[in-house]
């Protein structure tokens, strides 16, 4: 199979599959709008339902609610009747999703939920299924033709349905007013929610500080911009931030001082009111600091502008 033909068959793949998260926009309906409001009072855990592809796609939307403030599981209609129905509270809510609605192993376990009063949203694509008729609110997810070429492997439906369930939590984010720390205190092992959580005490420099007086020769600074590995000194009077000089405030002073570069002070070339931080900043946030003003570093100081640490763009990656 030569490569053009082989990218024309996946190119169709997509576009079809594109194709069908599309026609779920207009399908998007009240019983839509009673599903999501139902997950946002529910006092217990959504539990999401599916077999086959459908399962494997409510595992992926249940970890999604989770992660976004809807507190949700996936449980395994099959496991479901070998004791696994005991998770199931009053306070919880079914999510159960079929593409055909007529699902045999998802539907024996109506029953158990009418008999304990537990509501069932059902996602269908047949208003017509047993699914449709059992659930307390049904949402219909039609997909016109599957992208697999035999038109039987679950590809277009699962990708709606993939895509509606994202709808779901995307739009509980925003009743529950859900915020990026919120997403971090799910995700607190990860780059995300490290930078979220983290401050700039977790990870400042403390210890040999470049830290010179106002009234060193400039010359003598440029050594001390060396050994400091940070690219920068920090001019001090009566122990006090004053300003900050950078390897490239050093260039450019060379540049513009040429034989007076040896016969001026740290004073006469710092860049006065640097910026500075306090400890308990995020890292984020520094790090948006550090992206608007262009600069890889910041300072950290107390109350009294004393140099308790300095933050670089290196520390806020590790």
């Amino acid at each position: 199979m030569s490569e053009l033909l082989i990218r024309d068959i996946a190119s169709r793949c997509l576009h079809d599959e594109a194709e069908a998260i599309l026609q779920t926009i207009p399908q998007l309906d009240e019983s839509f709008d009673r599903a999501v409001e139902m997950m946002a009072a529910c006092k217990g855990k959504v539990i999401v339902t599916g077999v086959g592809k459908s399962g494997h796609i409510g595992a992926k939307i249940a970890a999604t609610l989770s992660s976004t403030g809807t507190p949700s599981f996936y449980l395994n209609p099959l496991d479901a009747f070998h004791g696994d129905l005991g998770v199931i509270t009053s306070d919880d809510i079914v999510l159960a999703f079929s593409n055909s609605g007529q699902t045999d192993e998802l539907l024996r376990i109506v029953p158990f939920l009418k008999e304990h009063q537990i509501p069932l949203i059902g996602v269908s694509g047949n208003t017509e299924s047993l699914l449709a008729r059992h659930a307390d609110i049904h949402i219909l997810l039609h997909v016109a033709h599957e992208a697999c070429p035999l038109n039987l492997a679950p590809t277009s439906s699962t990708t709606a349905q993939l895509a509606l369930g994202d709808a779901m939590a995307v739009v509980l984010m925003e009743m529950r007013h859900f915020e990026a720390r919120d997403f971090a205190e799910f995700h607190p092992g990860g780059s995300l929610g490290r930078r979220l959580l983290m401050t700039a005490r977790d990870v400042m420099r403390t210890e040999d500080l470049p830290v010179v007086p106002t009234t060193m020769p400039l010359s003598e600074a440029v050594i001390s911009v060396s050994r400091s590995r940070l690219g920068l000194v920090v001019p001090v009077e009566d122990d006090k931030v004053v300003g900050i000089i950078t390897d490239g405030d050093v260039r450019r002073a060379m540049e513009r001082l040429k034989q007076d570069f040896f016969n001026v002070t740290v004073g006469e070339v710092m860049t006065k009111s640097p910026k500075c931080v306090h400890e308990d900043m995020k890292i984020s946030a520094i790090q948006r600091l550090m992206q608007v003003n262009k600069i890889h570093a910041v300072l950290v100081t107390d109350q009294q502008q004393h140099l308790i640490g300095i933050v670089d763009s290196f520390s806020c990656m590790l």
